[in-house]
């Protein structure tokens, strides 16, 4: 797929929304994708997953399982493990820290590909590598729909996006939307 299909699926969901929001991160940015419109329709997740199974493939091959974090990750992470014949599995916070429930398990030796929806600072990324190391597994790469850091983010290993892009966000201490008086909101899963 070309980076203007990909843009093309994401402006027909109606998920790049501009105005005043506040991110996971808890940093400020004008502009907000919201993968969630896009993951509403099956044939989109499943284009938009192929797409990244074929980035892996090339990149790192084919892993033992595909994990992603919950909410966001899901979804894609199980997508892009059908895409690519294996396994699929989600960490959730439990208590406010992110783990492995449901039985779900990362075998040690077993390698690992994180998935996510939206990546800014990579953090909750970083915890699901955690995880998956800690278990034992060899993390491969990770993929997301959206790498909104343009590439700047490094998780030590390959990192494939179908969408990568800058967006401009501010401390809210530092936020010129803050300064004109517009209030911030907060449209994603997580507050």
């Amino acid at each position: 797929m070309s980076h203007e299909q990909v843009l093309q699926i994401f402006r027909e969901s109606e998920a790049l929304l501009e105005g005043h929001f506040r991110l996971t991160s808890g940093r400020h940015s004008n502009r907000y994708v919201q993968c969630a419109q896009v993951l509403q329709h099956p044939q989109h997740t499943e284009r938009l997953s192929a797409h990244l199974a074929a980035l892996l493939r090339k990149t790192v091959g084919v892993p033992d399982v595909v994990i992603g974090p919950a909410m966001g990750g899901i979804l894609v992470a199980y997508e892009v493990g059908r895409a690519l014949g294996v396994r699929s599995i989600f960490t959730e916070r439990e208590n406010g820290t992110m783990t492995l429930r449901r039985n779900f398990v990362v075998r040690p030796g077993e390698t690992v590909v994180v998935c996510e929806d939206v990546v800014t600072t990579g953090g909750s990324v970083r915890e699901v590598i955690d995880v998956a190391t800690a278990a034992g597994g060899r993390v491969l790469a990770v993929a997301s729909l959206v790498d909104r850091s343009n590439g700047q983010v490094d998780f030590g290993v390959p990192f494939c996006a179908a969408l990568s892009m800058e967006v401009v966000s501010w401390p809210p201490e530092a936020c010129p939307l803050c300064k004109e008086g517009t209030p911030a909101i907060k449209p994603g899963s997580r507050n």
